[in-house]
């Protein structure tokens, strides 16, 4: 996939498609990174590196198969960012996903939750702490969707 953005590192962007599930009640769905991965035990949005010649929706669909076997119907591209880790540098093409088919379980032995939209300040009480570094500006403008 060629880049639409120039990068804001001059290290290599590891292009990613990253699933942000979105239930009828207002609930997305986050995975936490299993044992053998860096930042074991954080939480994030499922998806993957988008490989070479993959659309964004084809990455995305093969991602979400893969790491909690679903078969997205269709997504809509949210925001692009890029984060800086030790390990890589990414660009992650955040989309929705409001239909899929399947019922999502951790297929990499990674814990999955639901987590309210309404409860994303509270994310220590929810149970979802430590979140990934880059999970946080996509939680903050999910904030702002109407849902309901």
């Amino acid at each position: 996939m060629a880049a639409a953005h120039e990068p804001l590192s001059p290290r290599p962007v590891v292009e990613v498609a990253v699933g942000v599930l979105l239930d009828g009640a207002g609930a997305v769905l986050l995975g936490q990174r299993p044992i053998g991965k860096p930042y074991a035990g954080y939480w994030e949005f499922p998806g993957g590196k988008i490989e070479s010649g993959e659309t964004l929706f084809t990455a995305l669909s093969r991602e979400l198969q893969e790491e909690i076997d679903v078969r997205i119907d269709d997504a809509e591209e949210f925001m692009v960012l890029e984060h800086d880790y030790p390990h890589a540098y990414v660009r992650l093409h955040i989309c929705l996903v409001r239909s899929w088919q399947g019922q999502a379980r951790g297929l990499e032995n990674q814990a999955l939750g639901w987590l309210n939209i309404k409860d994303i300040d509270r994310l220590d009480i929810a149970g979802f702490d430590p979140v990934l570094p880059a999970t946080l500006p996509i939680l903050e403008k999910l904030k702002t969707l109407k849902v309901f």
